[in-house]
């Protein structure tokens, strides 16, 4: 374990300054817009436009996240969720599982205390309530299997795009698209998390934990399901790496497929020379 620590512990920090940057993200932009003292919240009254800004806003932050270096060589989890489903399906090694969750929670944590400190009490008012999840106004079933079906339709998503030859290079842009999509349409259902570790970091601060359940089950369920579904469908051979992004010459960690395809390539080339 500490062998894999020492040589991958790069990684580890970039999954955790990602998801860092995007609690740091999602407090700026949700004050700049929910706010009252805003002059963005007081020009613009109707909800669902100032969630369809933040919605972009935030698409913008994850694919800017998962196509910078830190994103490209780390894979750009971000969310525990997606980083056990791919250690399910066999891609992620247990301790690169164990130290990217650790580290997804961490960063989280950090860069939503970092956020409180950036905008000072602004953050605890109730129109912002340090970017607490929490389930809408239809209730705590509603909030679960919503999450559920966000959280599928992420994952099947970045299985079926990333493991496309034509598509791969433009997973991350989709999926900062459908974030857009869910801040903007699913967020007064559930809060749109996704991810516990989201999740967590601003129940910390905020002192909300009701219902965190949800938040620490649906996305596990959603992600699980679309993998199984993307497996039956396609085979697991079919899944080819853990990053979102592939297409550049950052290393990858993981149980690479591209990788087993170079060597299986060279070991043919070498065979036909003799």
């Amino acid at each position: 374990m500490m062998r894999i620590f020492r040589r991958h512990y790069p990684e580890y920090l970039m999954e955790a300054a990602g998801l860092g940057i995007l609690m740091i993200a999602a407090a700026v932009f949700t004050t700049l817009l929910q706010h009252p003292v805003s002059p963005i919240r007081q020009a613009i009254s109707d909800p669902l436009p100032r969630r369809f800004l933040i919605g972009i806003a935030m698409g913008l932050t994850a694919i800017a996240i998962v196509y910078s270096p830190w994103g490209k060589q780390s894979g750009a989890h971000l969310n525990p969720a997606i980083t056990f489903t791919f250690f399910r399906l066999g891609k992620v090694q247990p301790g690169d599982a164990l130290c990217y969750i650790l580290a997804q929670f961490v960063g989280g944590l950090l860069g939503l205390l970092i956020a409180a400190r950036l905008l000072g009490t602004a953050i605890a008012h109730s129109t912002v309530n340090y970017v607490v999840t929490t389930p809408g106004a239809a209730g705590v079933i509603v909030a679960f299997i919503a999450e559920i079906i966000i959280s599928f339709g992420m994952m099947l998503m970045v299985l079926f795009v990333s493991n496309n030859r034509k598509w791969a290079r433009y997973t991350g842009i989709i999926a900062g698209v459908l974030i857009a999509t869910y801040i903007t349409v699913e967020a007064p259902f559930s809060g749109m998390s996704m991810n516990p570790a989201r999740t967590l970091a601003s129940a910390i601060p905020a002192q909300i934990f009701s219902n965190i359940w949800v938040y620490f089950t649906a996305p596990f369920i959603g992600m699980l399901s679309a993998a199984e579904v993307y497996v039956r469908l396609m085979g697991r051979n079919a899944v080819k790496c853990a990053k979102l992004h592939h297409q550049n010459h950052k290393r990858c960690i993981f149980n690479c497929g591209y990788r087993q395809q170079l060597l299986d390539g060279e070991s043919l080339l070498l065979g036909t020379r003799d």
